[in-house]
């Protein structure tokens, strides 16, 4: 009961901090993009894999807000860690043989 209590609350932490985190996340480019800008090789980029995707560019796909937008995308990455990681846990997690009495 205890270890539940506890993974509940940092399962609270983690979306309370990538939600308001992303809704109060500066919008102006990140390093690379500032870099890239600045030395003149920003326009030779590719367009990234995930473009298309509901979640592309740290946003919501049909969100206006564009914090509102981030926020949920903040909480849908935690959200989809949380499911691929713990699935992978689950599926290889170490079992115990069955101890058969006779």
């Amino acid at each position: 009961m205890r270890n539940r209590r506890f993974l509940l609350a940092g399962l609270l932490v983690a979306l309370l901090l990538a939600g308001v985190g992303s809704y109060y996340a500066s919008s102006h480019p990140d390093g690379l993009e500032y870099v890239a800008g600045k030395t003149g090789f920003g326009d030779s980029a590719k367009e990234p894999v995930d473009t298309g995707s509901p979640f592309a560019d740290y946003g919501t796909e049909g969100v206006d807000d564009e914090r509102l937008s981030g926020g949920i995308a903040g909480v849908a990455g935690v959200g989809l860690t949380l499911l691929i990681g713990g699935g992978l846990f689950w599926a290889l997690r170490r079992r115990s043989p069955d101890v058969q009495q006779d």
